[in-house]
């Protein structure tokens, strides 16, 4: 029970060693190079195939400019917040009127490229043929592009697709070509191989809108600032400036006519009115004058005179009131009518209330700021646009409050008015007949060349106002085309490639760790069980023929594979060592793990020490033991079983000395039934009188039960595990099997180990204070020796050998 007590040992300290997991990382330094090659070609690739992308940019400077003369537009910059204005005016400049404008301005109707072997490449300004339209229809016209290749100095060939159809046709140079609604002339040129192709195709303003607008990006300097900065990025860099310089250009010019629109609208009117009133000043004046001629009439008198200058003012207050109602009506419709997205003019001489002013111009500038932000990425109901929408809303209803007011005051200042006017009319109707119609006809005529007169100092007022309009911006640096790339970025992408291939070997190296089920090395062993490992087998040097017949005394006894083996020996020596004839029982999880290749080797070896060794082969399925030894399996453990034979007709002598073998006979029906009759212990308690050593091999307890009641009698299991075959699972059997049994005497050997630091484990096994108990046996792996003298399978290393400088 002690025994069994000291068994029951936790599984040893195990410490993370960094230093081995970078060795593990470098031991498949090729794969890290294969994968850094691999992105590296991709990204030459990538480089190769991708357009390169140009950027130019242009600085442009909001500001309120004033002339000296009044702006009929004044009120919208007063009333202006230049936050929201500029957020505006760049939603202006994207727009599709405006770049149109400055397309039209650009050389757009024929673009040339060359075709080359990857891409091609638009070659804008420079032009390639000298190609004269006879008929273009500016809407109808032959779109597809055309493929020129020339023949001689004399003709030339184009082609170009309909549908899934490529049509190619020759044509003279100076001749016409018509193609659909399109009539052109190709001049000669001066000189041209004739292994040259070029593109080019007609446009309208329209084919580079989509062009110009996605390489579009204007944006403000810095938070606060009245300065913008516009980018334009295209696959040309000299058509990216050009066309920002269009766009820049045109921006100013469509800035002035909008703030002299209004000027241009009240020179219409008064034009109209003009026209209209210049008929009745001559009618008028030609009735005075009629008038006066037919009566005889010179002057009137000093009582009409006055009568007159009093109804002409009277008249004069009643067409200001009356003027003032009308904007005010005028004004209350449209803040009714409105959807908030209009602005509003409010220019009443002597308004009654002052105030209104100042609402129309607050309103305006909710106005702006509302469409600022709906020219960015907000919409009808994001959080910003409500609360402005809001408060759009009060000061509407405030500025309605205050219109009323308004109309009611100039209603009751008009109806005074008209009530002075009517006591005017009553003294003129005292008059004389013929005073009283000379009156009217020269109220009729002052009041027509008053009207008359100050619809001329308006138009003046208006004219000159709309020639000193000032456009709101100024261009602070104008575009420069820069031959420098912005992407792809040889440098980033290169970068890119280097750090992802790296990555991807890494992980290469990882994920095939991760998937990895088999168990390669001790340590791994270790980390699953506490069963102790006794030894460390090599890889066998060369080859092994499909019987293992290779015994180690016999071929390469100075060997790495030989010395793991004695160490193996000289371990199995101190493990029961108060048997002194010992039976040590060899098995496995599953076959193919070398349990019977390790029970050969073992077995020579310790014939080598002038030990008496028999080797049993104990596995009745399957056993190789017979061609190993290159003899027949007619005679052997199965029929001494079966009571067919003795146990001096079943054993065999080797061609070493000391070491004799029991073959496992022909198949039996019963195996199992077999090794659990009393004639096995028979045949050991028998065998322990002649050898110093009884080597069984037996069955894989993970396939069959045979070899248990074998384990169960043995004084040493020995439990091989390979390396690269066996899985993690098989390194927990010994232990579930020892437990199960209360067998103190397992230990295992790892088979067939070979240096793979790729699926070794990066821990490092700590053997210290009770962690193990006395359950520790001294082996090596023999890692890390080759090279030192002892052994006649040393490799030598190259110079170039990774390895030799990392040591692994």
């Amino acid at each position: 029970m002690q025994e069994v007590n000291k068994f029951q040992k936790k599984l040893p300290n195990q410490e993370i060693d960094y230093f081995k997991i970078g060795k593990i990382l470098v031991s498949r330094w090729y794969w890290i190079a294969g994968t850094i090659l691999l992105s590296l070609a991709v990204a030459k690739t990538y480089l190769w195939y991708t357009p390169k992308m140009y950027s130019t940019s242009a600085t442009l400077k909001f500001e309120d400019k004033k002339s000296e003369f009044s702006d009929p537009s004044s009120y919208y910059s007063t009333a202006n917040n230049m936050a929201a204005r500029i957020q505006a005016e760049l939603f202006v400049l994207q727009s599709n009127e405006l770049i149109l404008r400055a397309i039209k301005k650009i050389d757009y109707r024929i673009s040339f490229s060359i075709n080359g072997r990857v891409r091609t490449s638009d070659v804008y300004p420079a032009k390639l043929l000298n190609i004269q339209f006879i008929t273009l229809d500016s809407l109808n016209f032959f779109r597809n592009e055309l493929t020129f290749k020339p023949i001689n100095k004399y003709s030339f060939s184009l082609s170009y697709s309909v549908g899934s159809k490529v049509v190619k046709n020759n044509y003279i140079y100076n001749n016409p070509v018509t193609l659909g609604p399109t009539t052109f002339v190709v001049k000669s040129p001066d000189d041209i191989s004739s292994n040259t192709i070029f593109l080019f195709k007609f446009n309208a303003p329209e084919d580079l809108l989509g062009r110009v607008k996605s390489g579009l990006r204007p944006g403000e300097i810095s938070k606060y600032s009245n300065i913008v900065n516009i980018q334009q990025t295209d696959v040309n860099p000299v058509f990216a400036a050009h066309i920002l310089n269009a766009i820049l250009t045109e921006y100013l010019r469509y800035d002035r006519e909008q703030k002299s629109q209004s000027a241009k609208q009240i020179i219409d009117f008064i034009n109209k009115q003009l026209a209209y009133l210049s008929k009745k000043v001559d009618t008028s004046s030609n009735n005075m004058e009629s008038y006066q001629k037919n009566r005889k009439i010179v002057s009137v008198s000093a009582s009409t005179d006055a009568a007159l200058a009093k109804a002409k003012e009277i008249d004069n207050q009643k067409a200001a009131l009356k003027y003032q109602l009308m904007v005010i009506d005028d004004l209350k419709n449209r803040l009714v009518s409105d959807k908030n997205d209009a602005a509003l003019n409010f220019n009443i001489s002597g308004s009654p209330d002052p105030l209104l002013g100042g609402i129309i111009s607050s309103y305006n500038n909710l106005l702006i700021q509302r469409s600022g932000l709906l020219a960015r990425a907000y919409n009808e109901q994001s959080p910003p646009v409500k609360e402005l929408d809001r408060q759009i809303l009060s000061l509407k209803n405030s500025a309605i409050n205050n219109i009323n007011s308004s109309h009611d005051a100039v209603v009751k200042n008009l109806a005074y008015v008209e009530s002075q006017g009517r006591s005017v009319d009553q003294q003129i109707g005292t008059l004389p007949a013929a005073e009283r119609d000379m009156f009217k006809l020269k109220r009729s005529f002052d009041i027509n060349d008053k009207v008359y007169t100050l619809l001329q100092e308006r138009k003046l007022d208006a004219q000159i106002s709309s020639s000193a309009v000032l456009a709101g911006a100024s261009i602070v640096d104008r575009a420069e085309p820069n031959l420098n790339p912005i992407s792809p970025n040889e440098h980033d992408v290169n970068q890119k490639a280097l750090i992802i291939g790296l990555l991807t070997g890494l992980g290469v190296i990882i994920l095939i760790r991760l998937l990895n089920p088999y168990i390669y090395d001790k340590e791994t062993v270790e980390s699953l069980t506490n069963i102790p490992i006794i030894g460390v087998i090599r890889k066998f040097p060369t080859s092994l023929d499909e019987d293992n017949s290779q015994l180690i005394a016999l071929t390469k006894p100075r060997s790495i594979f030989a010395e793991s083996v004695r160490s193996v020996r000289t371990n199995l020596n101190f493990l029961a060592s108060d048997k002194q004839n010992k039976v040590i029982c060899i098995t496995s999880e599953v076959a193919g793990e070398g349990k019977s290749f390790v029970a050969v080797n073992i077995s020579s070896t310790l014939a080598l020490i002038d030990k008496k060794v028999v080797l049993v082969g104990a596995d009745l399925r399957r056993s190789r033991i017979h061609k190993t030894f290159n003899v027949p399996n007619d005679m052997g453990l199965s029929n001494y079983l079966a009571h067919q034979a003795d146990w001096n007709d079943i054993v065999r002598h080797s061609e070493v000395d000391n070491l004799d073998f029991i073959t496992s006979g022909p198949v039996p029906p019963n195996p199992s039934e077999l090794l659990h009759s009393p004639r096995m212990q028979e045949l050991l308690d028998q065998l322990r009188t002649q050898y110093d050593f009884i080597i069984v091999d037996t069955a894989p307890v993970g396939l069959v039960s045979d070899s248990i009641p074998l384990i169960r009698v043995s004084d040493v299991n020995v439990f091989v595990i390979r390396s690269g075959k066996s899985k993690y699972y098989s390194a927990t059997v010994p232990q579930r099997i020892a437990s199960e049994y209360n067998l103190t005497n397992t230990v295992i050997v790892l088979n067939a180990f070979e240096e793979d630091l790729l699926h070794s484990r990066y821990y490092t096994t700590r053997f210290t204070g009770d962690t193990y108990g006395t359950r520790y046996y001294y082996y090596s792996d023999y890692s890390g020796y080759a090279g030192s003298g002892y052994y006649l399978d040393d490799e030598k290393k190259k110079w170039w050998d990774l390895r030799r400088w990392l040591k692994i």
